[in-house]
């Protein structure tokens, strides 16, 4: 190999890999000792040749070669694999390269042990490690235990040898091309298991495929199978995580007798010699065989397609509602996976609660689609129905990749046996089961939550009693409609409550929230976002959406904003309703909040503090529920959260109802009227009350609100 050569494609490497959106994470990287070392690696593309030689150089210092078909060993493309210090598996002088460059320090070793690429991630059959490819199925192959395993008898036969045979000694240094033997004596062989993952798996026409198709007649399907899977996650960005796994000191497998003997057997053995010990070396092969591969494979990094996938193959029906898919992956994506043993990407390392409501994220909603394209489901309304057929591997094995990505994602985590029994709890669970499971583990976190705020900011004398903050659950008589209730700013579930009471005696079911930062102290609040009062909400939504078949939402003041925010974000609402909403205040001491907001950041920044207005009073109608100091973050937050819905409400489509009372000293009537006037919804009604109040809810005249507002949730029923 040419040094120079494989500087150059390094450089060349490291340029593409730049250019490229592909997103390397490399982890444990403390895990590759020093020695001579042979890197095991799962195959399912061609970027594996690409750039793993290039950043295990990176990270070892020392040039890594790899074995390669000798098909591909033509052209360019075989220059090109001559330069970055790949070796052909039929070379004929293959194994002693690999053992002397091993012994002299000279290379470091990637090595496929699937033998080829396995593009359908088909490994794992009837709890073994079986290859499928286009040939049919085979076990993985042992070459690389075998050459580790030659690697390290030689090693510990030159040590014997130098004691008690130098002539054998001398002959096997120049056999190998050893020049100095002091530090092919010091080291040790080892065999690391590497495993590549990819996420996400989108195979599709790219620039690079429509280039091929224009200035090459005929290209192969092989080849733009591979250009359009790989071109994909060039192009379009992929994670790549890749896990380097415990070494395996292949010492530790030569201490049977026979294996001692013939080290220590001042005979001379030439390299091709057949020995006595050959038939437990070839155990040992297998032996160390089977460990890496289990190795390799239980480094998968778990991700949000895998889950998917694996429960939509799983799920013993055909018909599917949409939303019990999601209720099953957030019930798969909500365990300890770390408890599983299995190693998953950042993305399922936070909250899940997003699969439930609004999928923010685009992981539902990407997954899905990629199912309709490819056939393995076909979307009626609420309900995907499954074509089982689709998950076989009877696909061409070259255009799986292409036709049909969900079985392969799918494939790729069986051998995870403690993850499979897992999906398989979720996927087989009663559907009243996993509602009833799913309701119970967000209540019993709010509550949780609330317990655990309470304590951390609870204030003596301002503090109101626990029972005010606490969220509740009212359980009506059927389940077709429930009603998630939120509360106002400053305020807490209590605030709600009679009107929880009044839809409750009409046999609804009525879950009420406790926005973060509420029912606690106004330092609690100073210290929340409005994202935090919109997780609130989402969890709520979450409780009363596995509890009900339909859900209405609906909120007083700030929750009637979060109420209408929510209905921009979730497409299954059949309702929503709100009540004196805040789009414009104007409270005395709210006017000024902009510019004590300033102030404060002006204060900050001249590392004055101490000078900060942090807090203005509050004189609430309620002083039994609400706070008596209102943070200037809190307001801050609270035009934040109507400014982002303002130009969200004309796509509300929901019916809709807006309750306002005419004198009311803190929100604008006008305000309401104007996100009334906003929402695209055609079934929409504004309510005008002459209280000369804000809470409306509450007191005098507060049932003639709650008629209304039952008799609205009644019509949608």
């Amino acid at each position: 190999m040419n040094s120079v050569a494989y500087r150059t494609t390094g450089l060349f490497v490291k340029t593409i890999s730049a250019l490229s959106k592909v997103r390397l994470n490399i982890h444990e990287q403390e895990n590759i000792p020093h020695g001579s070392i042979i890197f095991v690696i799962n195959h399912f593309t061609r970027i594996e040749t690409l750039l793993l030689p290039y950043h295990l150089n990176r990270i070892t210092g020392i040039p890594v070669w790899s074995l390669a078909d000798d098909s591909l060993f033509k052209g360019a493309l075989g220059k090109f694999l001559d330069a970055v210090g790949a070796v052909s598996t039929r070379n004929p002088h293959r194994d002693q390269l690999i053992v002397k460059t091993l012994l002299t320090g000279e290379a470091l070793w990637v090595i496929f042990p699937e033998g080829r690429m396995v593009k359908s991630k088909k490994i794992f059959d009837k709890g073994r490690f079986m290859i499928f490819y286009a040939g049919g199925k085979r076990p993985p192959h042992t070459g690389a235990a075998t050459l580790a395993l030659r690697t390290e008898f030689y090693r510990q036969r030159l040590k014997e040898m130098v004691k008690v045979n130098s002539k054998e000694a001398n002959r096997i240094k120049d056999l190998l091309e050893i020049r100095d033997l002091e530090p092919v004596l010091r080291n040790k062989t080892f065999i690391v298991p590497i495993n590549m993952t990819y996420f996400p798996l989108r195979g599709k026409e790219n620039i690079l495929s429509n280039l091929a198709e224009q200035f090459v007649e005929k290209v192969p399907e092989r080849i733009r199978e591979e250009i359009m899977t790989e071109g994909t996650m060039l192009l379009s960005g992929v994670d790549i995580d890749m896990r380097i796994g415990q070494p395996i000191q292949i010492e530790n497998y030569l201490g049977l007798s026979t294996v001692g003997r013939d080290i220590k057997n001042r005979k001379e053995i030439n390299f091709d010699d057949p020995i006595p010990s050959r038939r437990d070396m070839r155990k040992a092969a297998l032996e160390i065989m089977q460990r890496y591969m289990s190795a390799i494979y239980n480094m998968t990094t778990v991700n949000h397609d895998h889950l998917f996938a694996s429960i939509l193959r799983m799920i013993p029906r055909r018909h599917i509602d949409v939303y019990e898919l999601k209720q099953r992956a957030f019930l798969a994506a909500s365990a300890d996976l770390g408890k599983l043993g299995v190693h998953y990407h950042s993305q399922l390392k936070g909250e899940q609660l997003h699969l439930l409501t609004d999928d923010r994220f685009n992981r539902f909603r990407d997954f899905l689609s990629l199912a309709v394209e490819k056939k393995v489901i076909k979307k009626s309304g609420k309900t995907i129905v499954k074509d089982p057929f689709r998950f076989s591997i009877s696909f061409d094995f070259h255009k799986i990749r292409i036709e049909n990505p969900v079985a392969v994602i799918a494939n790729e985590v069986e051998p995870l046996k403690q993850l499979q029994r897992h999906l398989r709890r979720v996927s087989w669970m009663p559907r009243f089961w996993l509602r009833r499971k799913i309701a119970q583990r967000l209540l019993e976190q709010a509550i949780s939550e609330y317990h655990r705020d309470y304590r951390t900011y609870y204030i003596d004398g301002e503090s109101k009693n626990k029972a005010v903050g606490m969220p509740y659950l009212i359980k009506g008589k059927s389940r077709k409609i429930g009603v998630l209730l939120i509360h106002g700013y400053m305020a807490a579930p209590l605030e709600v409550k009679e009107l929880a009471e009044h839809l409750g005696r009409q046999g609804i079911w009525v879950y009420v929230p406790r926005l973060k930062g509420h029912g606690t102290s106004a330092d609690d609040l100073a210290a929340r976002s409005h994202m935090d009062w919109v997780r609130s909400v989402d969890i709520g939504y979450a409780v009363v959406r596995s509890l009900c078949e339909r859900v209405v939402t609906g909120g007083f003041s700030t929750g009637a904003g979060l109420a209408l925010h929510l209905a921009t974000r979730v497409d299954d609402l059949a309702g929503v309703f709100a009540v004196c909403p805040p789009m414009r205040l104007h409270d005395f001491s709210v006017k000024f909040v902009p510019a004590v907001d300033v102030w404060n950041r002006l204060m900050q920044r001249v590392q004055l503090n101490g000078a900060k207005k942090e807090f203005v009073e509050n004189h609430p109608e309620n002083p039994h529920i609400n706070y008596f100091r209102n943070p200037i973050s809190g307001v801050r937050e609270l035009e934040r959260l109507m400014t982002t819905l303002e130009p969200k409400l004309p796509s509300l489509k929901i019916p809709a109802l807006i309750v306002q009372s005419a004198g009311d000293p803190v929100v604008d009537p006008k305000g309401s009227k104007r996100i009334f006037e906003l929402l695209g919804s055609e079934n929409k009604q504004y309510t005008l009350f002459h209280f000369n109040r804000h809470g409306i809810l509450l007191g005098k005249g507060a049932e003639v609100v709650h008629r209304v507002i039952g008799n609205f949730i009644k019509g949608l029923s």
